[in-house]
């Protein structure tokens, strides 16, 4: 009896650490770059009492390996395949019980400052992006209607360059990062939420829905209203639409940032997006540094300045020269397979637009070949990932960058 009472006080001063909850493994069918991924907790019957970690084995030992839980109907845990995952690599992990009580470590957590307006993520001291929630009016003298809410401005380069535009006196409607519709139409009215200063619509914020900082990503949601002000009666919401931005904590250099927008309307006929070069999924306007002289541009299908716009494409590398040690800085732009109109087509400014400046405007128009007919009822999703750096990106890394996006390698469970 005493041996047994010995035994049993053993196995409870054993660390809670050592018990293990699941394996399992990563088979890579290609190249991944910085990978997200997730495995669902129902495996283990998570409960939100549990504490977590999660290593990864290697040939020497297992490494313990940042990871974040994403509550849910159906709870995440999220972590990321750094570095370069090869095609027909394997990545083996390990999922265990932890002894550790109270909160996460907080290190290379990205932060979140509310302050003049503005949500801005950061890492350690170096800022990533604002979102500017408050209304930002245009400059004394120009029209009051230019004025908006709900963009994103400034995006930081990691090594501190601004990359991003708003107001420019060439189109003061234009807004950092930002994805209004242009030519729509309700029942037989147009309405024009992109070209501000026609008095018919706007993007407004009307709140944020949650905020989150973690090991693995931090962001927010945020809930804008599509304003129509053509409507009998007061103005009305034309659209309803719930901006989810993340920011993965990647170690690497760059910033991987996740802009996903949700869209439905709560109009009882819909409304229709029409087919037009301009419009909806995600637009940029490039710091005024950017013009003909210094700023290329690459897709997918190897296209340029000089024949992407109008074509498809699955990822856009924009970059220029950059202010920060003579080097270049750029985002690659990336599309979601699930997305409408994929491989997706773009609006890229012609290499001598904009008054022969040649000026850097981006966006992915998934209304550029073909009307979009939003119903009463249903949700529609576009999601984008941006990936931002500096120095030069070539076709591998970006190719690389968007397998991670588009799809995850193969997972087994023992």
């Amino acid at each position: 009896m005493r041996y047994v009472i010995v035994m049993f006080l053993l196995f409870l001063s054993l660390p809670i650490s050592a018990q293990e909850l699941i394996g399992f493994s990563f088979r890579m069918d290609k190249d991944y770059r910085d990978a997200p991924v997730s495995i669902p907790l129902d495996l283990i019957k998570y409960n939100d009492s549990l504490q977590l970690e999660l290593y990864e084995i290697t040939k020497s030992d297992h490494k313990l390996v940042p990871s974040q839980t994403e509550p849910g109907y159906s709870a995440r845990l999220w972590f990321i395949l750094d570095g370069l995952s090869p095609k027909n690599s394997t990545r083996k992990f390990i999922l265990k019980l932890s002894d550790k009580k109270g909160a996460e470590s907080r290190d290379n957590q990205i932060q979140i400052n509310k302050s003049d307006g503005n949500l801005t993520l950061y890492a350690q001291k170096s800022s990533i992006l604002s979102y500017r929630f408050e209304t930002m009016y245009p400059p004394k003298g120009v029209d009051p209607l230019f004025k908006r809410s709900g963009f994103i401005h400034p995006l930081w380069s990691p090594k501190g360059e601004v990359l991003s535009r708003v107001q420019p006196p060439d189109h003061y409607h234009h807004y950092g990062i930002w994805g209004p519709w242009t030519l729509t139409h309700i029942e037989d009215r147009e309405v024009d939420f992109w070209n501000l200063n026609k008095g018919q619509g706007t993007v407004r914020f009307a709140g944020f829905l949650s905020e989150i900082t973690g090991q693995v990503f931090s962001g927010f949601k945020a809930l804008q209203q599509h304003m129509d002000f053509g409507a009998k009666g007061e103005d009305q919401i034309a659209m309803n639409e719930l901006l989810d931005v993340r920011v993965w904590n990647g170690k690497k250099g760059v910033w991987v940032i996740d802009y996903t927008t949700s869209i439905n309307t709560p109009l009882k006929n819909g409304i229709m997006l029409d087919a037009y070069r301009y419009g909806g999924g995600i637009g940029y306007r490039a710091t005024e540094r950017w013009t003909k002289e210094n700023c290329t541009v690459l897709t997918s299908e190897g296209k340029t300045r000089v024949d992407a716009d109008g074509s498809n494409a699955r990822w856009c590398i924009v970059e220029g020269e950059s202010g920060v040690n003579g080097e270049r800085s750029g985002i690659l732009f990336l599309s979601h397979p699930s997305n409408r109109a994929h491989p997706e087509p773009m609006r890229v400014w012609p290499i001598d637009g904009n008054g022969g400046r040649g000026d850097m405007y981006f966006e992915f128009t998934p209304i550029r070949h073909k009307s979009w007919a939003l119903k009463n009822g249903n949700d529609y999703v576009l999601k984008y990932r941006m990936i931002v750096f500096d120095g030069k990106m070539d076709k591998e890394t970006a190719e690389s960058y968007w397998n991670s996006f588009s799809g995850t390698p193969e997972i087994d469970y023992k």
